[in-house]
């Protein structure tokens, strides 16, 4: 079952058309969320995010929009399909409404939310092997659309393909300074003695919920020295760690890139204190 404007249909229903501005020009953005027991994590974050999201690309922002009512929509859906004890994936789409090229007819907004189970209700690490390696064949742009969760994911999308092709299990994406920006399904963290460094938002990344999270938690730990700063490819090789984060899986350590072997030390320690963190209803 799926919620398309509050209302709640059969997956296999047909309700959208050839006009649907996100399947013509990608006017559209999405947020990807975990709910275990009816929570949402970081639902807060979220919101905020796809208000500052919509608003940046110019979108009107229904009166109804409130952080209650898409709470109480995204809540209906999971226990639509029964899942309101499971941990789930929520995936809530928003765009642009039919008409127009590229200038729309009207700028209002229609919404779609749909939700997959989940295996575990909280962050586990993985031990199984996890290599990366650089994509190059496109870049992602410095700027500040680059950001954002739109549907615009070629560069995603071509580099999952290479990596399977070439079987890695993720692949990093440089921008057209080819500075290391991020990976293909969420943030890059190096980790070189006690610093961990990731790539700033100017640098073109996605502005993470797990990521600013992370950057939370780290800001209160004397243990560790925290950088946000570009990330050169040279510097890959020499770190201690890499690890990976989104909402989803929350911190999935590499392995493996190209003759290098990392640790998942560090990784471990703040999974612990991620766990921690959402346990204790850190800060959305």
């Amino acid at each position: 079952m799926i919620n398309f404007n509050g209302e709640v249909r059969s997956s296999s229903e047909n309700f959208l058309n050839h006009t649907n501005r996100g399947l013509r020009y990608g006017d559209a953005l999405f947020e990807t969320m975990r709910v275990v027991n009816s929570k949402i994590f970081f639902w807060e974050e979220h919101y905020l995010r796809l208000m500052a999201s919509m608003r940046i690309l110019r979108m009107d922002i229904p009166m109804n929009f409130t952080m209650e009512y898409l709470e109480q929509e995204i809540l209906k859906t999971v226990g639509a399909n029964e899942m309101d004890t499971r941990p789930v994936r929520v995936r809530m789409g928003v765009h642009r409404k039919d008409g127009g090229l590229y200038l729309p007819a009207d700028r209002g907004v229609e919404y779609i939310i749909e939700v997959h189970e989940l295996q575990s209700p909280f962050y586990t690490l993985s031990e199984a092997p996890y290599t990366v390696e650089l994509f190059k064949d496109h870049w992602v742009n410095a700027g500040l659309l680059s950001t954002l969760k739109t549907n615009n994911r070629l560069v995603n999308v071509l580099a999952a393909i290479y990596a399977e092709e070439n079987g890695y299990e993720n692949g990093l994406l440089l921008n057209e300074k080819k500075n290391v920006v991020e990976a293909i399904n969420g943030n890059i963290f190096l980790v070189k003695g006690q610093t961990i460094k990731t790539p700033p938002l100017e640098d073109g990344c996605i502005n993470g919920i797990l990521r600013k999270q992370l950057l939370k938690i780290l800001s209160k730990l004397d243990s560790y020295t925290l950088e946000e700063q570009s990330v050169s490819p040279f510097e890959l090789q020499k770190a201690d760690e890499l690890f990976i984060t989104n909402t989803i899986t929350g911190i999935r350590p590499v392995t493996n890139y190209r003759k290098k072997q990392f640790k998942a030390d560090v990784s471990r320690d703040l999974l612990g204190k991620l766990n921690l963190h959402v346990r204790l209803g850190g800060p959305s």
